[in-house]
């Protein structure tokens, strides 16, 4: 009988040193009620003593936690139809009012967090919604901070995650982004052709003052030209004198490097006809 009372007082020592032995891990933290009572300080990370019945344990998580905000239609303040979906991050800030101060942190966060996701989107218009994605995030995550903080919960950050647009919409961007781009085309065309017209018109006022260059412009175009192989060939009457005068320059050089005398230079045509030469 004794040995029988040895075993029985071992066995239910071993039961409550296993019901006493709490293993909290590094990322949660532990908050003891006992006898009803929250204690005033958190417990972990580690091995923690509790007293069986007199205390219970409440484990809390410390790690982010990701809460996906599903799609609704949210009306916006130019009357467009959208639905949005975000996405927010929070955290447990003081475990004790976690705990204490709601019932499901979870469950709460997401509510409050669609209703504020509706307002803040419908303060802005749809171009604004688009493209001012960042204020909007700020906004919702303030919003989202000042009335979880009574809770013990801190959201870190909230993310538009998709916006889905109506498809009468979808056109009416598509058409008018079409439409931009062709007015930017049109632009940088019409900037090129006065940069263009700007250089021809520096260009003419070279070659007034400087005839020649005129018919050295003419006989480059003859050369390119006939690099083509065309089978005809027009010469304006300009550069025609132009051949002349070039001829009989070339003719005065020659002469005069060889001592001969030099000829007359033919006069250039007026109307058809030559004039005929002075005596």
């Amino acid at each position: 009988m004794i040995a029988i009372v040895i075993v029985a007082v071992l066995v239910v020592a071993l039961l409550a040193a296993a019901a006493s032995v709490r293993i909290i891990k590094q990322y949660e933290r532990g908050v003891v009620f006992r006898l009803g009572r929250v204690e005033e300080h958190e417990r972990g990370p580690g091995l923690i003593f509790i007293i069986p019945l007199a205390h219970h344990l409440h484990r809390v998580s410390l790690r982010i936690v990701t809460m996906p905000i599903q799609s609704q239609g949210i009306i916006t303040k130019d009357n467009v139809s959208v639905d949005v979906s975000a996405v927010a991050y929070y955290r447990v800030k003081d475990t004790i009012r976690s705990v204490v101060a709601i019932e499901n942190v979870s469950a709460a966060i997401n509510q409050i967090a669609q209703t504020t996701l509706r307002a803040v989107v419908g303060r802005h218009t749809l171009d604004e919604t688009l493209s001012e994605t960042e204020t909007i995030n700020t906004n919702i995550r303030e919003i989202l901070d000042v009335q979880t903080e009574e809770w013990g919960i801190q959201v870190t950050t909230v993310e538009l995650k998709d916006i889905q647009l109506p498809e009468t919409m979808k056109r009416a961007m598509a058409r008018q982004a079409e439409a931009e781009r062709e007015k930017r085309a049109k632009i940088i065309a019409a900037e090129g052709e006065a940069l263009a017209a700007g250089e021809l018109a520096r260009a003419s006022d070279v070659m007034m003052a400087h005839p020649l260059a005129l018919q050295l412009r003419n006989l480059q175009t003859l050369v390119e030209i006939w690099v083509d192989k065309n089978s005809t060939v027009v010469f304006p009457a300009p550069l025609m004198s132009t051949i002349q005068e070039l001829g009989a320059f070339l003719a005065r050089e020659t002469a005069a490097t060889e001592g001969l005398p030099v000829a007359p230079a033919p006069a250039a045509p007026i109307n058809g006809h030559v004039a005929p030469e002075a005596t």
